[in-house]
């Protein structure tokens, strides 16, 4: 459907659900029924929650063949056509059947049907939330009459991630109040690519433009790429727009929410109420009846890529979503992705540049320390030691950034070279101390199992862990500085809800002096006093066979620079490398995004990669990897006949299958095959007729395949 049809009094409905099939559905219905709605309908043995996309008066099947509608469910207005639009085009661009693209992104609550079947007609979790909701909105207003009301506390401080506490006019910089001009004047839709350094105030930017849409009754989705961004990005906005929203005017969603938050979000959301929409890639199919603005920060972050189910890119979905509804949109970050950086120079995007920080501090210093001449403790250079140990001295706070988790890469015996190896997958797994004792962990089964008191080929008891992540680099450091306090931060450290926010807390109000992190800590958090970083371990992404490897290490390294001297004294970041000539590093050094762009893209024209073609993945999966190799064998094969029967030789080009670098993952061999057009319409249009070719996407002898449309890891 190109669009919905206008409401209809028939009694025939096109249902689609969450079912590996084509679909759409028909069913019979004896009660009003309008597209948008969801209802409940029998499915073979079950019973399952659709979305009903046409209403009409003839069916298309024989009647006596059609089932009934067994509920027509109208606790919440009917998803408008905008939503629907996107949906549609989700489900085509990434050729997946519409009820796998609309029924996932709905809360849990509103698409199971048990959560209906039990209540009454009227009642059900949308009516339950209302109720406890009007009840906790009563209480607030009793206790607000016994309060007297607090004034809001003055601040002028800008940031990247503005941590100011008032709606205090802030004085902009010129690039600021330039690209703050531009938003704000545009006229329809419009994609701007706000670039700046880190601490050039981009948030501030974003605020600016929210308020000039709040200001005439207008809404704003926000997306960020973690989950762990949005409390204090949802502060900002309460703090520098309180005279505009309220709490309740704030919609938040993402996939840490309980499924009672989401299910208030979602409804604030589709019933109008909200004026902010905040979230992750999630928040993008949130049913708004209106956008005015969007904004993606950190644009460029492979979070914002879906890796299951529907493999979408929410900022290209943003982009598609601005366009829909003729709205302006605003990329920004610090290190575009090479495609935004590409149209910004054929001009499709509009470049929006902010130069320098907002406050007047240098960018850090950044040093490149030559470990291949020296000796190293525990993996930290004496340079680093001393460093720290200045740092310290001088109250500054230090963040050592090690993005690998856990206490050592693998346990291994000197004796005879065993490794610790996953029985499940062809990978080592990871030791991890939990408490007192280790325990071995697969990061991508999640099998654990307890450490072995002797070696299992020969039996020696002296079992070494080899390597270091960050529950052993937190160990060394408190050795080294025992006077120190020293966090965590990790994907170990914050798996209770709330955790992060708690250790955060503590580096921001000064409780710790040294900060040991991953990815977790690389961004969108502003550290007033933080004044060295230091890098340990980059070196093995600088060889990948993927060749976006160096923008996603230039990208995070750029990102946690960045959290040095952001306030009153330059900062210093320190990264230990074998390979300190290696372009990288020298433009990391020399805060030199724009040359490390045009050079990555140069290189990526020589080889016709993204963004000068387009690209997509077929991978499988099943227990022997001959079964894979089989299957996308000859799938290349009918591939490639339909493109010589079709006359486009040179124009479709499909590559050899490989298997996966992990090979095996939870006892399944995976392998993949990648196909390639300089013509993304040529793309789609093979795509279209050879996946019909291919059969179920759950085959004989257990195989599985997906299609992946833009991968982002090859």
């Amino acid at each position: 459907m190109s669009e919905i049809q206008q409401q209809n009094n028939g009694h025939w409905v096109q249902v689609v659900i969450d079912v590996p099939l084509p679909g759409p559905f028909e069913y019979r219905v004896s009660s009003r029924c309008v597209p948008g709605v969801r209802v409940i309908v029998p499915f073979g043995k079950r019973r399952l929650i659709g979305v009903v996309i046409s209403v009409h008066d003839e069916p298309t099947l024989k009647p006596e063949k059609i089932r009934e509608v067994e509920r027509v469910l109208d606790d919440l207005p009917p998803m408008g056509e905008h939503w629907f639009a996107l949906c549609q085009f989700a489900a085509k661009y990434y050729h997946r059947p519409l009820g796998e693209v609309m029924l996932p992104v709905l809360p849990a609550y509103l698409r199971q049907p048990s959560a209906y079947l039990s209540a009454r007609a009227g009642e059900g979790p949308v009516a339950r939330f209302k109720e406890r909701q009007t009840k906790a909105e009563l209480k607030a207003q009793k206790q607000q009459k016994k309060s007297t009301k607090s004034t809001p506390t003055e601040s002028v401080v800008q940031s990247d991630e503005t941590n100011v506490e008032s709606a205090t006019p802030i004085e902009l910089t010129s690039d600021q109040q330039q690209a703050v001009t531009a938003i704000t004047q545009a006229q329809g839709f419009q994609t701007f690519l706000l670039y700046g350094v880190t601490g050039a105030g981009k948030t501030e930017v974003y605020l600016q433009a929210a308020r000039d849409v709040l200001l005439k009754g207008g809404v704003v989705l926000f997306l960020v790429p973690e989950i762990n961004l949005t409390p204090q990005f949802a502060a900002a906005l309460r703090a520098r727009l309180v005279d505009l929203v309220k709490d309740e005017d704030i919609a938040m969603l993402h996939s840490g929410l309980s499924e009672g938050q989401r299910l208030a979000a979602w409804v604030a959301a589709v019933e109008g109420r909200a004026k902010v929409v905040l979230g992750t890639r999630l928040a993008i199919f949130t049913p708004l009846p209106r956008i005015d603005l969007i904004v993606v920060d950190e644009e460029h972050d492979p979070s914002y890529k879906q890796q299951e189910g529907l493999r979408y890119s929410a900022r290209d979905l943003a982009v598609w979503r601005a366009r829909e509804h003729e709205i302006p949109i605003v990329l920004g970050s610090a290190t575009p992705s090479l495609e935004s950086w590409w149209h910004a120079g054929r001009a499709a995007y509009q470049r929006l540049t902010l130069a320098s920080r907002a406050i007047t501090v240098a960018l850090p210093e950044v040093r490149l320390v030559d470990t291949r001449r020296q000796p190293l403790e525990q993996g930290l250079s004496v340079q680093v030691r001393d460093a720290m140990t200045a740092a310290l001295e001088q109250k500054r706070q230090v963040l050592v950034y090690l993005n690998r988790r856990g206490y050592a890469p693998v346990l291994h015996c000197a004796s005879c070279g065993w490794v610790s190896q996953c029985d499940h997958c062809s990978v080592y797994t990871v030791l991890h101390k939990v408490g007192s004792r280790m325990r071995l962990h697969c990061h991508h089964c999640g099998t654990q199992r307890p450490v072995a008191r002797r070696c299992p080929d020969c039996g020696d008891q002296d079992l070494q862990p080899m390597g270091r992540g960050t529950q052993r680099l937190d160990e060394h450091l408190q050795t080294l500085f025992p006077e120190h306090r020293i966090v965590r931060i990790d994907a170990d450290s914050t798996r209770r809800k709330g955790s992060a926010e708690q250790l955060f807390a503590q580096v921001h109000t000064g409780e710790a002096d040294i900060l040991v992190g991953t990815q977790m800590v690389s961004k969108g958090h502003d550290f007033e006093n933080l004044g060295l970083v230091v890098v340990l371990n980059s070196d093995s992404a600088l060889f990948s066979q993927d060749f976006r490897a160096p923008e996603r290490l230039f990208a995070q390294l750029v990102q946690v620079a960045g959290r040095a001297g952001r306030r009153t004294l330059q900062g210093q970041v320190i990264v230990q490398t074998d390979y300190p000539d290696h372009d990288v590093y020298q433009a990391l050094r020399e805060h030199d995004y724009v040359r490390f762009a045009d050079t990555q893209l140069e290189l990526r024209q020589m080889a016709a990669l993204p963004p000068f073609s387009f690209q997509a993945l077929l991978s499988a999966q099943a227990k022997e990897l001959e079964t894979v190799m089989a299957f996308l064998g000859n799938a290349k094969a009918q591939g490639e006949q339909w493109v010589l029967d079709q006359n486009l030789l040179g124009e479709v080009i499909l590559y050899d299958a490989v298997a996966l670098r992990v090979v095996r993952v939870a006892d399944q061999c995976r392998a993949q095959l990648l196909i390639e057009s300089t013509v993304r319409t040529r793309l789609h249009q093979f795509l279209r007729a050879w996946l019909p070719m291919l059969g179920s996407r759950h085959g004989s002898g257990g195989l599985r395949w997906l299609i992946e449309v833009d991968p982002m890891e090859i």
